[in-house]
């Protein structure tokens, strides 16, 4: 075989390469977008097909997270802390009580104020959000939900807040409280 056969059957191998990865790629979501460029979604957004979860979470203290920072107990407490700004606003408040994220990392109906949001657990949701790529835990996974193994992950999880470094922790009682913010893991 001539070295211009063999180059031009080379050129179309590779060519035929590229051609199927690019198509792979805009045909199976969530593949394409990377979990460090996912973007917050919003409550409202997962609460369109998971109802049963949002009346979990409407009803609970994560929900209301963001207005107990407004409290005169939060401005007691961001006094006493010696914060230079409110309880409301300060970082060493917020990175609990909501998604405190930069406006590059929110899609244009995510709202802060929603408190302790569905993605604040289980991840920006923008690369997973698509219904062909929730009905299939792996690929959800792979897009960037975050999935817990067990009630330990969970719980250690939990802790990153619920912990001695919150002026208002309690004993935090994984067991207990998970119980009144469990949801059913389908719709």
């Amino acid at each position: 075989m001539s070295h211009y056969v063999q180059g031009t059957i080379m050129k179309y191998t590779i060519s035929a390469i590229v051609l199927f990865a690019f198509l792979l790629l805009i045909t199976i979501p969530g593949l394409a977008e990377d979990k460090a460029t996912n973007k917050y979604v919003g409550v409202k957004t997962c609460s369109m097909c998971h109802k049963a979860q949002f009346a979990v979470w409407e009803k609970s203290k994560h929900a209301d997270a963001i207005n107990a920072l407004s409290s005169p107990k939060a401005a007691e407490i961001a006094k006493v802390k010696g914060l230079k700004k409110s309880a409301a606003e300060s970082e060493e408040c917020l990175s609990c009580h909501i998604i405190n994220a930069k406006a590059a990392d929110v899609e244009k109906n995510f709202d802060p104020k929603q408190g302790v949001q569905c993605e604040t657990c289980h991840g920006a949701g923008s690369a997973y959000k698509v219904m062909s790529t929730m009905k299939d835990k792996a690929k959800a996974i792979t897009a960037g939900l975050t999935a817990f193994k067990d009630d330990a992950a969970k719980e250690k999880f939990c802790k990153t807040c619920h912990n001695e470094k919150s002026p208002t922790y309690k004993e935090f009682k994984f067991k207990e409280s998970w119980e009144k913010i469990k949801h059913a893991k389908k719709t």
